[in-house]
């Protein structure tokens, strides 16, 4: 069953172009349900069952395991079967008729206006790593790019004069960002005196660590949990958390929803729509404190 896992895993990387970190979500749900298979006694793909991929679920819920992660294994699973279907590995998707649980909705976290002006002035620009940090908070709440974007960056993908960014999003879509003239700023001025200091190995990525490597997610995340620390920001704050308070602040301020799909590189507009969940709240929020008759 490995086997043919490796293959269908090969195909989602080179057919369909997905990033590694699509395809290793993939690889660890697809793992776990081999290995549940496994302990049922079951040998083979073609002896699994819709009853199987129910009992397997189930053993996920029973775990305490959040309806999304099921959800998720449930579509690795799908899409497996799907792909041995169309190879002629399998006659049916016996996921197929297999309904999704549904996932708790859960708003973003966003930061106000306030708290993103503290967190980005947390990052002072007087030392060589301070002016790569506030270039890198700059650019994620500019642009509201994705973590795993922002560090597949390359200098050339950036272009201050016109300013906008030029990014590689979900799928291998490529599209353009604008970026505002304060975070070209902070970044023209990383480009200028610190990453010249950093670039020892003729790296083309634009964000560099110390050592002159490309920066991994890790270390974003972990930079920018420590300057939202010195903020006083006691939230739970990510990489995550500046690209929904990019979208939220852009819909406040009448921005169209549609644009803003494009910015954050949506595929479906109504993964778009949570954000004005959130500016509606606060719409009604003020209607509530402020309207005589509320």
């Amino acid at each position: 069953m490995e086997e043919i896992v490796d293959t269908f895993l090969d195909y989602l990387t080179v057919e369909r172009g997905l990033s590694r970190h699509t395809r290793a979500a993939y690889e660890r749900d697809l793992a776990n349900y081999v290995a549940f298979l496994h302990r049922m006694g079951i040998a083979s793909l073609s002896s699994a069952g819709k009853d199987h991929i129910a009992a397997f679920l189930f053993s996920l819920q029973q775990a305490k395991r959040a309806p999304a992660t099921v959800a998720r294994h449930l579509a690795a699973i799908k899409a497996f079967y799907r792909f041995l279907v169309t190879e002629g590995m399998a006659p049916t998707n016996p996921a197929a008729e297999i309904a999704s649980p549904k996932p708790r909705s859960r708003l973003p976290g966003v930061l106000t206006v306030g708290e993103i002006e503290q967190l980005l002035d947390a990052a002072s620009p007087t030392t060589i790593l301070g002016m790569r940090d506030r270039a890198i908070l700059e650019t994620l709440y500019a642009t509201g790019l994705r973590v795993s974007e922002l560090t597949g960056l390359n200098v050339e993908d950036l272009d201050l004069t016109g300013g906008v960014v030029r990014c590689l999003g979900k799928g291998g879509r490529e599209r353009i960002v604008p970026i505002g003239s304060i975070c070209a700023r902070y970044v023209g001025l990383y480009l200028d005196r610190a990453r010249p200091v950093l670039d020892r190995r003729f790296n083309r990525r634009l964000f560099l660590n110390r050592q002159g490597g490309t920066l991994t997610r890790q270390t974003v995340h972990k930079l920018i949990y420590r300057y939202a620390q010195q903020a006083g920001i006691t939230k739970r704050v990510g990489p995550h958390t500046l690209r929904h308070s990019f979208a939220t602040h852009l819909l406040d301020n009448g921005a169209d929803l549609r644009v803003v799909q494009e910015m954050l590189g949506h595929a479906d507009i109504s993964t778009t729509q949570i954000y004005t969940h959130l500016t509606l709240r606060k719409l009604r929020n003020v209607y509530l404190q402020a309207h005589p008759r509320a």
